[in-house]
């Protein structure tokens, strides 16, 4: 099978252009059978890979969608407890229009919105960066919506055991904006909730209202 990208091939360009140092970190292996298949599948739609702005598509594309997906090999759980610390604190923490970006799993086309995040704290709470780290972990992977925000979830409740999990994602997609349906203003919003948030009428109501306001 053809090399689409050598080992040496970003050092070259790193010496070669010393204004503009770009230092990439990927799996050679899987970039070359990624960008081998995209070669072919950007021939079987008739586009000539060849020509001067195709000839690195290939490359390019595979190093993007193992980007895109790099939430496979990243540990949500791990990411929790190194930053997970004790603390007395037993009111409402929310974390809110955390940027997401996935792939639809049926499509393979962009979905993407904002995250909204609440625990309630039981003796520990957590670095507030590493709630969007476990977003982005389980959203650069094939996703639904739906799965992604109960996975959120789950993996806040089981890795500190807090009082509640409120979990709300807002999201626009890709695949029912440029095809099938078209609806171009559709929004898709998905909720999950545990303990205080899900039995607590009160205490869901006011992570909703939270997260609705704008800070003044």
């Amino acid at each position: 099978m053809k090399k689409f990208l050598e080992e040496n091939d970003d050092e070259k360009s790193i010496k070669q252009d010393l204004g503009y140092v770009k230092i990439d970190k990927y799996n050679l292996d899987t970039i070359n059978q990624l960008a081998y298949h995209y070669n072919e599948i950007i021939k079987l739609i008739g586009e000539d890979v060849n020509r001067e702005g195709m000839e690195k598509s290939p490359v390019r594309v595979a190093k993007a969608m193992q980007f895109l997906t790099q939430g496979y090999t990243i540990d949500p759980t791990k990411i929790l407890l190194s930053a997970k610390f004790k603390e007395d604190y037993k009111q409402m923490v929310i974390v809110k229009d955390i940027e997401i970006y996935s792939l639809c799993e049926h499509h393979l086309l962009p979905f993407f919105g904002k995250a909204h995040i609440a625990y309630i704290p039981n003796g520990y709470i957590v670095g507030l960066s590493k709630i969007p780290r476990i977003v982005d972990a389980f959203a650069r992977r094939l996703q639904v919506q739906e799965r992604l925000t109960t996975q959120i979830k789950d993996c806040i409740q089981t890795t500190l055991n807090p009082l509640g999990v409120a979990v709300v994602i807002e999201a626009q997609h890709l695949c029912m904006q440029m095809r099938g349906v078209q609806k171009q203003n559709s929004i898709t919003t998905t909720s999950d909730f545990t303990g205080a948030f899900l039995n607590d009428s009160k205490t869901r109501g006011e992570f909703i209202h939270i997260i609705g306001s704008k800070l003044s």
